[in-house]
């Protein structure tokens, strides 16, 4: 039978073409127009807007050529005018550098087209801030929340997250505080950051003060004294206005946005406009000073499936639209936020829909979560969402933990999150054939094919808990793993068949024998917090099963069957391993084992 794949001309995520796949089914790259790399629509979804950053360029800016002339005298500070004027920033080569598949020229380009952001607060930028972009040409990022709240953790714990964010691959951090010394907290979180910093203000503009005070000097002296601390980009709730609030009245679950909540009662109790929306100009201003780059923030998400695609979140996009327009004619960068809750079904028209009335800003993304009745696992029901989310449209992705809806998140509630959105940007990357995306897949493959634990671990994202997993099934490094046993293993088989190429790439082959480490500190951590085996099994694992097969220091046990006969490994394990499965057939031999 003859298949015609749906190949559209879209780049090959692998690099050297391995394998036999034929490459990603999105649509072809389309890097420097509308589309970058994207997925193929289903029918009825929103088209590409045909504006972009150029069609909003600020009062007394002239096209030239490829780029803009701005007024006599004018100094530009963003990374959006650097772009339009033809720079090429510092900060966009080390974008470049990092987005391996992109120039300098390029990253500049999807700057001065708005489509892709740069946020670097030039403050930060005297720390230790590493330049990164968020935006549909570049790989899908993931942001990680955290911060103090007034009944739970505080600065130090904060910052130990921080760096524990860091490791797990957030590409840029939230600061959410709520309670202790949030000004404390922010400066030690941006002075110790690698990655950019966001910050929602209103949250430090009610510390003290009942919300009924607020005022526009406190929001502008908030605003001042972030941006000066080197705060890289803002959530602004300024598209949550008086119209929407009668929309929100038949929703099962309200406001869940804690910005949009806060602005709403403001408005209700003031009977006047949102005070970020009617003074956004000055915001603009106030922000283009030190390149603190826009996150428009959803205050109307839904908070349930039930509320998800509603006029109100619908609505106060079209604001965001508009203010997207805005905060470009005044020189700043500007990124979207979106839900929420979202059914799987209405998830690529959310990001198509965002992407024609935004002109392509780069869409930020909570989740979205898919189903509403898994507390406790909603990193897993959001990451679903997620990864459709970043194959539609989606440039960054929140990350949600096991303690969203629940509490505040602690340290492996960190890693679990990052750990969840990670494999959903990279699932997002190599569906969209973003060059080079897949090659650390296949060079795991090739480990894996060729039955070499240890650089099978290397390559894997979370080693330790590769390994930790691995042991505590069999802790000596045989070329099987306790799931098959040996004859079962068809990942062996394939090797030993000479015609295939299985488990014979170069530079992969599995050395005869092999020292298996001891468990670090860090893997039996991992293994009590499982709780499958007891303290005492753990303490004795590095050495149980090799004592049971009579290995010696630096020595493998001779159940491997590359060290003795194959007949003698079988026998041994036959002997002296728990049998997993014990019926024998014809011609079939069983040494599907455990170790005991």
């Amino acid at each position: 039978m003859t298949y015609t794949l749906p190949l559209r001309g879209a780049s090959n995520p692998s690099t050297q073409k391995n394998g036999t796949n034929p490459g990603s089914f999105a649509r072809p790259a389309d890097i420097g127009g509308p589309l970058s790399f994207s997925s193929p629509d289903t029918p009825g979804m929103p088209q590409p807007s045909d504006h972009t950053a150029w069609d909003f360029l600020p009062e007394g800016w002239v096209r030239d050529g490829m780029f803009a002339r701005a007024p006599a005298g004018f100094v530009p500070v963003t990374q959006l005018e650097h772009a339009r004027m033809g720079t090429v920033t510092p900060q966009m080569l080390r974008v470049a550098e990092r987005e391996r598949h992109l120039t300098p020229e390029q990253v500049r380009d999807e700057v001065a087209s708005g489509r892709m952001i740069i946020p670097a607060n030039i403050k930060h930028l005297e720390h230790r801030l590493d330049p990164m972009c968020i935006g549909r040409a570049g790989k899908t990022k993931v942001n990680a929340n955290m911060g103090a709240s007034p009944v739970s953790s505080g600065t130090d714990d904060e910052v130990e997250k921080l760096a524990w964010a860091e490791k797990w691959g957030a590409d840029t951090v939230m600061d959410l505080s709520t309670g202790g010394d949030i000004d404390a907290c922010r400066r030690a979180i941006i002075q110790n950051s690698h990655v950019p910093i966001g910050t929602v203000p209103i949250y430090s503009m009610i510390i003290g003060r009942k919300l009924e005070e607020l005022t526009p000097e406190i929001i502008f002296q908030a605003l001042r004294e972030q941006a000066a601390q080197g705060v890289d980009y803002f959530t602004i709730h300024a598209g949550v206005l008086r119209r929407h609030l009668p929309l929100v009245k038949e929703r099962l679950i309200g406001i869940v946005s804690r910005g949009g909540s806060l602005l709403a009662k403001w408005m209700l109790v003031h009977g006047k406009e949102n005070p970020m929306y009617e003074h956004f100009d000055t915001i603009c201003d106030i922000m283009r000073e030190y390149d603190v780059s826009f996150s428009l923030g959803d205050g109307l998400r839904p908070g349930g499936l039930a509320d998800a695609s509603d006029a109100a979140q619908l609505g106060e996009l079209t604001v965001l639209a508009e203010l997207t327009e805005k905060a470009w004619r005044r020189g700043c960068q500007v990124m979207v936020e979106g839900p929420g809750h979202v059914p799987f079904d209405q998830i690529e028209y959310n990001m198509k829909l965002q992407r024609q009335l935004c002109h392509g800003a780069p869409f930020y993304v909570l989740g979205p979560l898919v189903t509403d009745i898994f507390p406790g696992y909603d990193h897993i029901t959001s990451c679903i969402g997620a990864t459709a989310a970043g194959f539609h449209g989606a440039s960054m992705l929140c990350y949600v933990t096991p303690k969203e809806h629940l509490g505040l998140p602690k340290k492996d509630d960190v890693k679990q999150g990052c750990i969840a959105y990670k494999i959903a940007a990279h699932a997002a990357d190599v569906a969209l054939g973003i060059p080079g995306s897949r090659d650390r897949d296949d060079e795991l493959t090739k480990a894996r094919a060729a039955l070499n634990w240890e650089r099978h671990f290397e390559l894997s994202f979370d080693p330790d808990t590769a390994r930790a997993y691995h042991d505590e099934d069999l802790d000596v490094d045989t070329d099987f793993c306790a799931m098959c046993g040996h004859d079962w293993c068809s990942v062996r088989i394939s090797k030993e068949i000479v015609e295939f190429a299985s488990g014979k790439a170069e530079g992969f082959e599995r050395e005869k024998v092999m020292k298996s480490p001891a468990l670090t500190p860090e893997q039996r951590e991992i293994l009590e917090k499982r709780g499958v085996l007891s303290p005492q099994e753990i303490h004795k694992l590095a050495s149980k099963t090799k004592k049971a097969l009579e290995s010696h220091e630096g020595e493998h046990a001779v159940c491997h069957s590359d060290y003795v006969e194959a007949e003698e490994a079988q026998l041994l394990q036959e002997q002296r391993l728990v049998q997993l499965r014990v019926k024998n057939t014809v011609g079939e031999k069983n040494a599907s084992s455990a170790a005991e």
